[in-house]
């Protein structure tokens, strides 16, 4: 799986700044680092496709994915409220029609994360399974 790094721009200014904002659908996805178990966050579009909800990832195999990947559940906070879910890999063929809304609600940002990796193995996708 391959990994673009996102510019400097992203990480210091416009993500903080999206995750206070929840602009454009935006919201903060906390989970446990695999390494630390100190929790991290990071700012995710969650998609809905039919009647079930996805996290992608535009640059790869990410910090957020593995961690994600490892630790199986997080939680996604917008405007106040805070829902913690469990995390089910969705196979790289059943990812077509997911990335292509998530590509649609994300809008031109996203662009050239896929045409640089444009291999759909190259994009994890998560499941959010709402936990009772």
């Amino acid at each position: 799986m391959g990994y673009l790094k996102p510019p400097a721009f992203t990480r210091q200014l416009a993500n903080p700044l999206a995750m206070r904002l929840s602009a454009r659908g935006v919201a903060t996805l906390t989970v446990v680092g695999r390494r630390t178990g100190d929790p991290h966050k990071v700012p995710v579009i969650p998609v809905e496709v039919g009647q079930n909800r996805y996290l992608v990832s535009p640059y790869g195999e990410s910090d957020w994915v593995r961690n994600l990947r490892a630790a199986g559940t997080g939680a996604l906070s917008r405007k106040g409220q805070t829902e913690v879910f469990r995390a089910a890999a969705v196979p790289v063929n059943e990812r077509k029609v997911i990335i292509a809304r998530y590509r649609e609600v994300a809008g031109s940002l996203v662009g050239p994360c896929f045409t640089k990796l444009p291999d759909l193995k190259d994009h994890p996708v998560f499941h959010i399974v709402q936990m009772c």
